[in-house]
């Protein structure tokens, strides 16, 4: 694959993933879900362990944007692509606040790292994992991490 064509492939794979967080700020549900191929494997936050197939990730979508009383702010930082001919993946620290419905103000920065396979001429998710660490000593999840301009993260 020529150099021209690999940055042909990580524009278009950059494209979809703006496309995502339009979609997850207008809590567009069929947008959120038309980059996600057929039969996805999702590692996310919320259980089960893995959500296997686009339609088994519907509902906690449903829920999350249901969840929120407002708008969703939804930004994606320190993004890297690396794409070929049919195959991509992506890594970056992604960040969704806004209001729940109890009242509650959210801030949560999240390591999301996305497979993409070219399927019928698209780019489409066909493998995801989204994480925080832990603290090893108390087993609780770090949620209030920001990133740095280094690339490190910070409390």
């Amino acid at each position: 694959m020529s150099g021209q064509a690999a940055h042909v492939e990580e524009a278009e794979i950059r494209e979809r993933i703006e496309v995502f967080e339009r979609a997850i700020r207008a809590k567009d549900l069929e947008g959120v879900l038309s980059l996600y191929a057929p039969d996805i494997r999702s590692f996310d936050l919320v259980p089960p362990l893995q959500y296997l197939g686009a339609e088994a990730y519907r509902k906690p979508w449903e829920d999350t944007f249901a969840s929120f009383q407002g708008p969703i702010g939804y930004e994606v930082r320190q993004l890297g692509v690396t794409a070929a001919e049919e195959l991509a993946f992506s890594h970056s620290l992604n960040r969704m606040s806004g209001t729940l419905k109890s009242g509650q103000e959210v801030a949560l920065w999240v390591r999301w790292t996305a497979c993409f396979r070219r399927i019928d001429g698209r780019w489409l998710i066909v493998h995801e994992q989204v994480s925080v660490p832990i603290d090893m000593d108390s087993g609780k999840a770090l949620l209030d991490l920001e990133p740095s301009a280094t690339g490190a993260a910070r409390a």
